[in-house]
Order: structure tokens, then sequence, then C-alpha cells
């Protein structure tokens, strides 16, 4: 897609349309003929009709291949003291990801998911692999303590370098996407996102993280609810929030989950970063939530909130706070089931079993 980054995310905002209403009710009407009491599945059933919405067909095409993306930056709030991880773990972790040796590595070959691996703001150089993708907009984000995270215009930069990926991996066949994250420090940002744009209180988003003691969450609460007050970011005004508070790799997630939708590829939500970019992607196209599909419940508070407020619900819920992609990538096989089930189960037509 060529022209500006503003005019490419305004472009992809303006494709993305609600699910197609013809497909879910095609899709309802045949798992009312399958050979199974009505509603066994329970919550399968009504993904699987989701999932025919987001395609605008029915039955919805298998979600393989399968394409994640982590995107990986820097949060200049880290100098607020709200981890006691160094920032350089984020460069160290890309390094991680790109040899095959993090967790959601292991995850993803477990279910045949190809990893792409971006930098959208790592603080630190990295060096060149040939497994990742160079976007930065810049390295790291400023303190949102102290002024805003990101200008408008990065902002709006990191929103078109998530389409550019969602974009390519879509072009390269992927036919479900999964998102992924890493940034030291992220689920600060991530917090006062997902207050910005529910109105809910600091201290009810703000979670634990990588597992702070008790000191550095009261300071990590304190650090949002000042955010908040300084720059009262407006929800009404997505890209004003993010460059206000944001990351960006939320801003870039957001992208991908906009890119997905006016794709019409069903696209998986991870844990509160994702979730928190997926209010951003909410905002400024509200259809885009008919294309997503929450992964699992993350422990942090913030993202049980974020999907309350998107109308989302998970398809697991194991206790994680890892991020990085992990819940999405375990979603998959539960996602490819439902397709499965609603395109290969015999009905009761077909398979001559006697209905009650």
């Amino acid at each position: 897609m060529t022209g500006s980054f503003e005019e490419r995310v305004a472009a992809t905002v303006a494709a993305v349309r609600p699910a197609d209403a013809a497909a879910m009710a095609a899709a309802r009407q045949r798992q009312a003929r399958l050979t199974k009491p009505p509603g066994s599945l329970g919550a399968l059933e009504d993904l699987s009709v989701r999932l025919a919405g987001i395609a605008g067909v029915c039955p919805p095409p298998l979600p393989e291949p399968a394409a994640l993306a982590i995107f990986a930056g820097d949060h200049g709030v880290h100098a607020a003291g709200v981890t006691p991880w160094p920032q350089e773990v984020t460069g160290q972790m890309v390094a991680n990801f790109l040899a095959g040796g993090a967790v959601v590595n292991a995850f993803a070959r477990q279910v045949g998911a190809a990893v792409t691996v971006v930098d959208v703001g790592v603080a630190g150089p990295l060096p060149a692999a040939p497994d990742l993708r160079d976007l930065r907009v810049r390295p790291g984000t400023g303190n949102l303590l102290t002024g805003p995270a990101m200008s408008r215009d990065e902002a709006v930069q990191a929103l078109a370098a998530g389409i550019t990926v969602a974009g390519e991996l879509c072009d390269g066949g992927a036919r479900i996407l999964l998102c992924g994250d890493m940034g030291i420090a992220n689920t600060t940002p991530s917090a006062a996102l997902v207050a910005a744009f529910t109105g809910t209180a600091p201290g009810a988003v703000t979670g634990r993280g990588t597992g702070v003691d008790d000191a550095t969450y009261a300071r990590k609460v304190e650090v949002v609810a000042a955010a908040l007050a300084r720059h009262r970011p407006d929800p009404a005004d997505p890209v004003g929030v993010l460059a206000a508070v944001g990351g960006l790799e939320h801003a870039a997630l957001a992208g991908y989950l906009l890119a997905a939708a006016a794709r019409r590829v069903p696209v998986v939500v991870d844990g509160v970063i994702a979730a928190a970019a997926a209010l951003a992607a909410a905002a400024l196209a509200p259809a885009a939530v008919d294309a997503m599909v929450a992964g699992h419940l993350s422990v942090e508070p913030g993202a049980g909130v974020a999907l309350a407020h998107l109308g989302l619900a998970p398809v697991l819920d194991l206790g994680l706070r890892l991020g990085e992609g992990t819940g999405a990538v375990l979603a998959l096989p539960v996602v490819a089931a439902a397709v499965r089930a609603l395109r290969e189960v015999a009905t009761f037509d077909s398979a001559g079993v006697t209905e009650k």
C-alpha cells in the first residue's frame, strides 16, 4: 500500500466492515442441523458463527496457516520505577525470539504458527537478522509522566507499521493472525490505555505485571493516575490517547488488528497489551471488534476490563500473564476446532441420523 502513513491508516479504517449477517445466520442454521444436541458445543458454536461472519461465508475457511507477529518496543516510563526488570531485557528477548528459545516459540512450534518479530521501538541497537522486521519508529517512547509517550505522527507511523505487517502476512497466505508483544514496563501504559478508553479507575486496571512487590505495584498505580491527570486523554481521539500514554507496540498492534479486520481475516488477541491495543483499534473503527477473538483472560485486571468493554469472551482462562502472544497461540487449536466442527460434522440429513 502506498501513500503517507496517515493515508494508509485512514484507508484501512475505511475498509473495515461489520461481520456478514447472512453468513452468521447460515452458520447458526447449519449448527442446528449437525449430528449433536443443539448447543452441546457451548461457546464453540458461537465462535464458529463469529468466524463465518468474519469470513463472509459459511462454513468459514480453516484458520491455517497461522501467523504470529510479536511487536517489540521500549518505554520511557521504565525510569519511573514501575518494574525491577532492566530495560535491556526487551532487546535480549527479541534475540531470544529470533533464536527460537522463548516460551512463545515452543508453543508456536506445537501449533504450527509462523513467528515474525517486529522492532517498532526497541531502545537499543539490534543486530540485523533475517527474521527481524525493522519498522522502528523511534528508540523507545518518552516518559508519559513528564510528557507524551510519542508524537501524533509517531503514533500514526506505528499504526501504519502494524498495518504493513498484517498485510504482508496475509499476502503470504496467513488465514488467521495472532497478536504478540514484548516491551519491559509495557503493562503500565497498557493500564493507562485501558483506563482512558473505558473510564475505569487506575487501581482497577493496573496489575503486577511480571510479579512486582507491593511497593512497586503502588508506584505503578500512582504513575498511571498521574499520567492520566497530566494528559487527560480523550477516548474520542484514539490517536491522541496512543500518543499521550501508549506504547509503540500498542499502536502497531492496533494497526495490525485494523488491517486484519479490513481483510476479513480473524485475529486472536493475546493478553493485556493486545487488549489495550484492541480498545484503540475499536475506537478508530468499531466494527473491527467483529474480527477479533479473545485468546485468553490474562491475570492482569486491565485485560478483563478491556475484553468486557469490547464484548469479547475469552477462549481460555489459564491464569497466564506472560504476554509474547502465548495465550493467542494456545487458543489457536480451539479456534480451529470450532471451524472444523462447522465444516466437517455431518448433518442429521446427510448422515441419516434420526432426530428426537
